[in-house]
């Protein structure tokens, strides 16, 4: 089975974030990047199918230079290839991402593309849908079960109040959901061996963005708590303060 996997370079959750000068994007001098969480779901899902059924694992990026250090995360994790779209200082958006992601895979053998449901920087959740849309395969996403059997397979996906059942035929894409796996870390051979890895770089086509961002802002402080001293004082205030009865 030929497996891709697309990842993300992101900002570490716990960094802090501060808008850059230009007031459209971050300020990244001070932070530290990581794969994707949901990716490595991704990654550890694609390894479980390799080992059961065998196969190749190709990791797949866009981003700038500093992203190499997620696809070699990648690799040490146990993938067998990486392919980095190049594209420092990125202003596309989810469309030209998955304008590049699907035009590169398409030049690849791939029975089956693995994503994270979303990155944890802009949650767009739009990528995975829109590689498959270019691709003209079939795609089922927040997905927390799945099963390849041959060339079909079944996926159970999260859905508001419960789960739904997917059957498919390969090729998909699948966009993983925490619960699909608990993600392995990279042991030291891996981590040994994903250095002498090659990563092939191609550079990114700078598609017409469908969106664009105008502003960033951080947002509001929350005022602080009202302690009340009962129901009538309750009343009183949403009544004359929030103004909402």
């Amino acid at each position: 089975m030929n497996i891709v996997v697309c990842v993300k370079h992101v900002p570490d959750t716990a960094s802090r974030i501060r808008i850059g000068a230009n007031g459209t994007s971050i300020d990244t001098s001070d932070i530290s990047f990581v794969l994707n969480p949901y990716d490595e779901i991704a990654v550890e899902e694609s390894l479980k199918l390799k080992e059961a059924q065998g196969g190749n694992v190709t990791v797949l990026t866009l981003g700038g230079e500093n992203a190499s250090s997620s696809l070699r995360t990648a690799l040490a994790m146990g993938a067998d290839e990486a392919i980095h779209i190049k594209a420092e200082n990125w202003q596309g958006d989810s469309y030209a991402t998955a304008k590049n992601i699907a035009n590169e895979i398409q030049k690849l053998p791939f029975d089956l593309i693995l994503f994270g449901k979303q990155a944890v920087d802009d949650d767009n959740l739009a990528v995975p849908q829109m590689v498959a849309e270019f691709l003209g395969i079939p795609s089922v996403t927040v997905v927390v079960s799945l099963e390849i059997n041959g060339n079909t397979g079944k996926a159970e996906r999260e859905i508001e109040g419960g789960k739904e059942v997917v059957e498919f035929s390969l090729p998909v894409a699948i966009a993983a959901q925490k619960g699909l796996n608990e993600p392995r870390y990279p042991s030291m051979k891996g981590i040994m061996t994903a250095k002498r890895k090659t990563i092939t770089t191609i550079e990114a086509t700078q598609f017409e963005a469908k969106a664009k961002i105008v502003k960033m802002e951080i947002p509001a402080s929350r005022s602080t708590g009202k302690i009340l001293g009962g129901v009538s004082e309750l009343i009183g205030s949403l009544k004359n303060e929030a103004k909402v009865i």
